[in-house]
């Protein structure tokens, strides 16, 4: 990469990369979580994550970038050291919790990596992709902040 153009389009291949990744992984919380409001939660998620996804399409598109090519190994670390929990994990309770926990760690990668790739497209003069990737760095944050208020409101509680 020579420039933060190069730079970008890589930014963009990883987030694409990651969104895949999670499109799998989802439905595997979804089926851990004993909780009926974490479940939706996962499932709502899952949904926004196709819509990040195809958003990240759409703006490789206009870009003319082709968004494969990219292993993102943060998410897929991520994904694994979940998959560990959930096969460690005994009871409902510290399920419900810990699902939370692994779930946050890859909110807080992905608001990371917008708020990167926001910046970047708007450095290099493409507001409208920054506004799109802003929208996407909104729900990722929403989606953070559900998880916040499940885990404190009582399943952290219940796990005690």
């Amino acid at each position: 990469m020579k420039n933060l153009k190069e730079l970008f389009e890589h930014q963009l291949k990883d987030l694409y990369s990651a969104e895949s990744q999670l499109v799998d992984a989802l439905p595997k919380m979804v089926k851990k979580a004993s909780d009926s409001k974490l479940k939706k939660a996962f499932e709502d998620h899952l949904e926004e994550t196709k819509n990040h996804k195809s958003r990240l399409e759409d703006i490789c598109n206009t870009l003319d970038i082709k968004p494969n090519g990219e292993k993102c190994k943060a998410m897929e670390g991520l994904i694994k050291e979940a998959e560990g929990f959930m096969k460690e994990a005994e009871g409902n309770d510290v399920m419900d919790a810990g699902l939370i926990a692994e779930a946050q760690r890859v909110e807080h990668y992905e608001i990371s990596g917008y708020g990167t790739a926001v910046r970047f497209a708007k450095e290099l003069g493409h507001d409208d992709i920054a506004s799109k990737l802003q929208k996407t760095l909104d729900e990722e944050y929403n989606a953070d902040n559900k998880l916040d208020t499940l885990a404190e409101g009582r399943l952290n509680k219940k796990a005690k």
